[in-house]
């Protein structure tokens, strides 16, 4: 493995002298002096000096609510460079602990039996470097590639900090395994452009990552956005973090990026969220869930060069944007066809609430919707379609016919049914009932929660028994029998279903902060148990270290302590 660093044209040489005691502290801090950065730990925020390159907070409280927390705050009075190396080692000291833990549960195994198609992938990704590292070169002063540069020293400087906590050999992590633990969406997609195997593997097929719902109040009173994860349950080491990052935007300029402070849903050694939920400094909002895509032709578009993979993508543009449409244009550029989602950003300076003395109002703009394929992206302001509607639904099936027909979604419906239908698909229905009851916040987080599946007739399927627990806007697949029969694998047994529940408001996102619950939903009065690994047939073959054993937690809002800074 190789790794090309992106830390170009730095006037001072990075050595780190690491100072940190090995333990879960709740502070920690860099300084820096010209080649040569200290880092410390402390459990006083008063032992923080005011001349510092970076500061954080994290606790790992996974035991008590399901998450984790870090809050990075880095000085403007540093450059751009330093801030951003300051950042990713911060959070990789830090968090050392849950990053190895959660290497081992989803990749420590990735490549066994496939070390040939691991070997392709390697082989794209230093040919990817390359051309990033050329680009960041020859365009010094263009704000895209200045802040792909910065993304890049910012996942250096997170395996630095790593290492420098970790004292088995063993555990070591390189600067690419760190990059792999960031493209785990983008994987799937890369692997099968790469090999090109006979069949469509399900991930692919099917989609079946994540729920997403924006709700305008009819009386114009409030604005959600939502999202809920669906994935492994081994994914559910989970983080909320918050970057307060003081960048220019380009080398030659003092304007700060809009998108300095963002908070979002994570996981350890995470420079991104990946589910994806983020609330931003500009005043958006932008949330995503995937797209199927069984079009094998249109694999033949992902190349090395000229594209940038889609987890930096999308920080770019949270970071560059201004607006939702900024935000479309600029996550469009170098599209690399991998972790085909359908985005929803929402600009909520765009929408103003009622209140007493004013009957609110919204703007052309508010709602921005980019569908990606390999190959082609399309776009839309759907505004006009919240207005009328009241809510925007999304799970999985594109809504652009264009981007449906190239995806292969008239084949899939055409082989599996109506499931695979914009408007037929059973989350499509159960969006429109459930959406025309929510009048608070409380009402909207229930709609996130829910799964009725052995009740709800929008539930059945041509299934023994005759229901599955996917079918829900927070799945269950753990719940469907392992002896029951489906007419396709999504439907069925899996260790796979809604892992969160995460929603913001026209109120909350002022300070960065959202409603939301860790772990699968649970409802005992229907039948729905809490998850509990030791119950789970799959449990013993499933690598799930540092998790809970019962996931049952409480709906919660997290205070950031430095948010507003």
């Amino acid at each position: 493995m190789r790794y090309k660093s992106m830390v170009l044209n730095s006037k001072c040489i990075l050595l780190v002298l690491c100072s940190m005691v090995l333990s879960e502290c709740k502070y920690g801090y860099v300084t820096w002096e010209c080649g040569k950065a200290v880092g410390y730990t402390t459990d006083h925020q008063a032992d923080i000096p005011r001349l510092h390159v970076a500061k954080a907070t994290y606790s790992n409280e996974i035991n008590k609510t399901g998450w984790a927390y870090l809050e990075v705050h880095t000085s403007a009075d540093s450059s751009d460079e330093q801030q951003a190396y300051a950042a990713g080692y911060l959070e990789g000291f830090l968090t050392r602990d849950l990053i190895w833990m959660h290497w081992q549960n989803m990749l420590k195994g990735y490549c066994y039996n496939k070390t040939e198609i691991c070997g392709l992938i390697e082989e794209f990704v230093d040919t990817n470097e390359d051309y990033i590292a050329t680009m960041i070169r020859e365009n010094p002063i263009d704000p895209y590639w200045y802040q792909i540069k910065l993304y890049y020293i910012q996942i250096e400087g997170l395996a630095v900090g790593y290492n420098h906590a970790t004292t088995d050999a063993y555990q070591w992590l390189t600067v690419r395994d760190i990059i792999w633990i960031n493209m785990l969406g983008d994987l799937d997609d890369l692997a099968m452009a790469v090999s090109m195997p006979p069949e469509v593997p399900d991930g692919l097929l099917f989609g079946e990552r994540c729920s997403g719902l924006v709700k305008l109040l009819p009386d114009l009173s409030n604005l959600y956005t939502s999202q809920v994860t669906w994935n492994s349950y081994q994914s559910m080491l989970r983080f909320q973090k918050m970057y307060v990052l003081n960048y220019k935007v380009s080398l030659q300029s003092n304007e700060m990026i809009p998108g300095r402070k963002m908070s979002f849903t994570s996981y350890p050694a995470f420079v991104q969220s990946t589910d994806d939920f983020y609330i931003i400094s500009s005043g958006l909002v932008a949330a995503e869930t995937t797209i199927g895509n069984s079009n094998r032709t249109l694999y033949q578009f992902i190349k090395p060069q000229g594209q940038i993979l889609e987890y930096a993508r999308a920080m770019v543009a949270n970071r560059l944007a201004r607006s939702g449409q900024e935000w479309v244009e600029i996550f469009r550029k170098h599209n690399s066809g991998t972790y085909n989602n359908q985005w929803y950003i929402v600009d909520y300076n765009k929408f103003e609430a009622r209140t007493a003395k004013n009957p609110g109002s919204v703007q052309p703009g508010l709602l921005w919707v980019v569908e990606q394929l390999p190959g082609y992206t399309e776009a839309a302001d759907l505004t006009e379609d919240l207005q009328r509607t009241s809510y925007f639904p999304s799970y999985n099936i594109a809504r652009f016919p264009a981007v449906f027909n190239l995806s292969g979604g008239n084949e899939r419906i055409a082989t599996f049914g109506d499931w695979f239908g914009y408007d037929t698909n059973p989350r499509a229905k159960i969006f429109q009932k459930r959406q025309a009851g929510i009048r608070n916040i409380r009402d909207m987080f229930l709609t996130l929660r829910y799964n009725d599946f052995k009740h709800d007739p929008l539930a059945r399927c041509a299934c023994a028994p005759p229901y599955s627990a996917c079918n829900a806007i927070a799945a269950r697949n753990d719940l469907n029998p392992a002896n029951g029969t489906y007419p396709f694998r999504a439907l069925g047994h899996r260790s796979h279903g809604a892992t969160d529940a995460k929603t913001t408001s026209a109120t909350l996102r002022h300070s960065y902060r959202f409603l939301t619950v860790a772990g699968p939903p649970h409802n005992l009065s229907r039948g729905i148990p809490p998850f509990a690994w030791s119950e789970f047939d799959l449990g013993p073959h499933i690598s799930h270290i540092g998790h809970p054993d019962i996931w049952i937690f409480s709906p919660e809002v997290h205070n950031w302590e430095w948010g507003m800074e």
